[in-house]
């Protein structure tokens, strides 16, 4: 995307937020001006380089009704953010009767599982948690259009939590996210990239602030974008993963290969949380879907989220290979390929992926006997 197009894009993000900055407690626009509610609101959070953490914070309670019209004010000085209503990652106090959550303080430890047995999650807060974690559950619940008390609205919460919020926490305390040596840098994460919103060393320093707007604003678009996703395509998925799972044994006796009419939904973490509730064994190896030229595919089931490693890889022997010769080698007619790593394969037929699935199964028991 072309940098005038980028520009132009967060300018209206940043016009429907209703972002209004005042730097170090000043504000070029006459008090006269400003409504009763604009004057009395303010977000307070330092000002300086910029991370993540804070401009989540300050997009997400720019979502709740008191704070929808507040200046954010960006200082470290104490005075001016005694005035703000509420403060976050600077101030070195975590008071929530006080409305006032940073988390740089030595004495603070506090994660999900702290503050609520009942979550699992351990990763230090930051800003961008602790907000979450005090005001998440009223933000989801009016995107929801559902009761806070509602258990879809929880489900979606922690659904958010764990698979973006916690990143934000552990990057902006420093935790990596494996306590081996990694095999590559990630360098294009949200973190990252709100980063790099900062001005450069050998660039203006007076536009910060404008630069911090755009953070607030692409956080915003990204927070919004993972809730519309699990509100509108992962919660409805569900319902189809579990119709394939109760038929699985329709597709084959074993009860380790499951189908899916249409592809596309997302259909791993809904897999995983299913075979623990109905208490499956064994469980599920392969995944049948058509993709969206027709073609028939088989997919292996990962052995857990967010890993490359399978259940039950594709056999060895057919790892790379492609049409006559793949066919030939598999002794199935219509094949079409097998990744090079064995996580998916394909035919031109669902006759095909089935019997490609059904071969693996065979293998793999024939070896372990051996």
């Amino acid at each position: 995307m072309a940098s005038n197009t980028v520009s132009s894009f967060l300018s209206s993000i940043l016009q429907k937020l209703n972002l209004k900055m005042s730097d170090n407690g000043k504000d070029d626009e006459p008090p006269c001006k400003k409504s009763k509610i604009e004057m009395e609101k303010k977000i307070g959070t330092h000002g300086g380089n910029f991370h993540c953490d804070e401009a989540l914070a300050c997009f997400l309670l720019k979502q709740l009704p008191e704070y929808k019209s507040a200046e954010i004010i960006r200082t470290r000085e104490p005075k001016i953010l005694d005035t703000c209503d509420i403060v976050v990652d600077v101030g070195s106090v975590y008071d929530p009767e006080k409305n006032r959550f940073d988390h740089h303080q030595r004495t603070f430890k506090e994660n999900f599982n702290s503050l609520d047995s009942t979550k699992k999650w351990v990763t230090k807060l930051s800003s961008a948690g602790l907000v979450y974690f005090h005001f998440g559950r009223q933000i989801i619940s009016d995107i929801l259009n559902k009761p806070k008390e509602d258990p879809i609205t929880e489900l979606i919460y922690d659904k958010v939590y764990e698979n973006f919020v916690e990143e934000i926490d552990a990057v902006d305390n420093g935790i990596n996210p494996t306590d081996e040596t990694p095999r590559y840098r990630q360098t294009t994460g949200l973190s990252s990239r709100v980063g790099g919103l900062n001005p450069a060393w050998n660039e203006k320093q007076d536009d910060r602030d404008k630069c911090f707007e755009k953070a607030v604003a692409l956080t915003g678009l990204e927070f919004m974008d993972r809730v519309n996703h699990y509100k509108n395509s992962w919660l409805p998925a569900r319902d189809v993963v579990l119709t394939a799972v109760n038929n699985r044994h329709k597709i084959d006796e074993s009860g380790e290969i499951m189908c899916f009419e249409n592809g596309g939904a997302p259909w791993k973490d809904h897999l995983f949380s299913i075979e623990e509730e109905l208490n499956i064994d064994p469980l599920i190896k392969y995944v049948l879907f058509a993709d969206l030229s027709g073609q028939w595919r088989i997919q292996c089931v990962p052995l857990r989220l967010g890993t490359f490693d399978n259940r039950l890889t594709l056999p060895e022997e057919w790892l790379g290979l492609r049409g006559e010769e793949l066919s030939e080698k598999t002794s199935i007619p219509g094949c079409v390929f097998v990744h090079a790593n064995g996580f998916i394969g394909g035919a031109n037929s669902y006759e095909g992926v089935l019997e490609m699935a059904r071969k693996s199964l065979q293998l793999h028991k024939q070896k372990t006997i051996s």
